[in-house]
């Protein structure tokens, strides 16, 4: 077992309180948007090695021996990386409309790329690596996002709600509105979005104007029920935004609001936006990501429109399970990774630890104490762990004499 450090990301949209709230740490005074905790080259977690203190990146430790750190079977199906990255993310304001590619997609990408020489830190890149990016959050405040496209006949009653507010308007009901009803009205449902998505994509100024004119329109409308929070999105949006077609776009999306403790995962395709909360994200080891908007960088129209899934999809929510160990444990459709929570309180028996290959464990509260028939190591909150495969089985105590519930987060993968 080896005690970890991880790195934060500052990106702008980061809170500047709540994960250095959680983790019970000072306050950097900066954004503080994810903390990473993995070996994902960009930034990989530094690892203390046991009896010597020395101090060695992540990713370099495990290279010294994939089939000890990882695992055989991981090392078979997923290369000798360890194929997940975890993060804490805390969004004060909403982040770029996104997607991820296909694993075909990301290798694809990736080679052209690197063919083309684009450089690795070029800010129109849009493969950073070769894999692909599916994802989960849980939440642990209230989180809210934009989570793939809705049903298109329920978008354009929220137009027609749109439509309606305009029309009392000295300006009346811009164009736009009333060709995304038409659009949104086609036989094939997924074509469709797929026509109404890219007309505000590529629409430009003209998308910008109507934008405004639809904001006026609702910031004078009596009221926005009963689509208050798809309506309350857009204007909220367009403050950050002014014109970006990503604000509009939000209507064609899910709009979820997660309860501490729920969970959504967003497989390759999924058109998403995190807006507001704090989570734990678990994702396949990659960066790559498509930017459709709410952004002031680089979005490849044309390679977002191969990349994104126009079918509509009911929010997908995850559930968590309890195993006959008592474990609970988040498992989403994809190999590379799932999520256990272990709450123990004080004088609880021991849970174990769900471990399929190598493991990286956090405490967000109190002390725990993990023990193998190799080795043990306590935690605090704020701590974190990376368990070799070799380790397990590895067991989760409460510690001894602790008056207070402990908390922590283990990902391991799917296998």
């Amino acid at each position: 077992m080896y005690e970890i450090e991880n790195v934060l990301r500052d990106y702008a949209w980061g809170s500047t309180t709540a994960i250095a709230a959680l983790l019970g740490r000072p306050e950097s005074g900066r954004p503080e948007a994810e903390l990473w905790i993995g070996a994902h080259p960009d930034s990989p977690s530094t690892a203390r090695v046991p009896g010597d203190g020395a101090v060695t990146a992540l990713d370099a430790l495990i290279s010294r021996d994939p089939g000890h750190f990882l695992g055989a079977d991981s090392v078979a199906r997923f290369g000798p990386r360890l194929p997940f990255l975890a993060k804490i993310l805390a969004a004060a304001q909403p982040l770029s409309l996104q997607v991820h590619p296909s694993l075909e997609q990301a290798r694809a990408g990736f080679a052209r790329e690197n063919a083309e020489g684009v450089p690795a830190g070029a800010p129109n890149r849009n493969y950073r690596d070769d894999n692909h990016k599916p994802e989960m959050i849980l939440a642990l405040t209230p989180f809210e996002a934009l989570c793939g496209f809705r049903p298109a006949p329920e978008t354009r009653q929220i137009l027609a709600h749109v439509a309606s507010a305009c029309g009392s308007t000295e300006a009346g009901v811009p164009a736009l509105v009333g060709a995304l009803q038409e659009d949104l009205g086609a036989a094939d449902e997924g074509q469709g979005i797929r026509k109404a998505f890219e007309r505000l994509i590529t629409g430009g100024q003209a998308v910008a104007d109507d934008t405004a004119l639809v904001v006026a329109a609702l910031l004078s409308a009596p009221g926005l029920a009963p689509y208050e929070s798809e309506l309350k999105t857009v204007i909220s949006l367009n403050e950050k935004y002014p014109g970006d077609p990503g604000v509009l776009i939000s209507l064609l999306l899910n709009r979820v609001s997660l309860a501490p403790g729920e969970a959504v995962y967003l497989p390759a395709g999924n058109v998403h936006a995190y807006l507001h909360g704090l989570g734990v994200e678990v994702m396949a080891s990659s960066d790559n990501v498509l930017r459709g908007g709410l952004t002031p960088k680089f979005v490849d129209v044309p390679e977002l429109l191969r990349t994104v899934d126009f079918q509509p999809v009911a929010v997908p929510r995850l559930a968590a399970e309890r195993t006959v160990l008592d474990q609970e444990v988040f498992r989403p459709p994809f190999e590379e990774f799932q999520l256990q929570r272990i709450e123990l309180a004080p004088g609880a028996a021991p849970v174990p630890l769900a471990q399929s290959g190598a493991a990286v464990v956090i405490v967000v509260a109190g002390d725990i104490y993990l023990d193998s028939p190799k080795g043990d190591l306590q935690l605090s909150r704020g701590g974190s762990a990376f368990l070799a495969a070799a380790e397990a089985p590895v067991n989760v105590h409460p510690v001894a004499g602790a008056t207070e519930p402990a908390l922590a987060f283990a990902v391991t993968t799917g296998l």
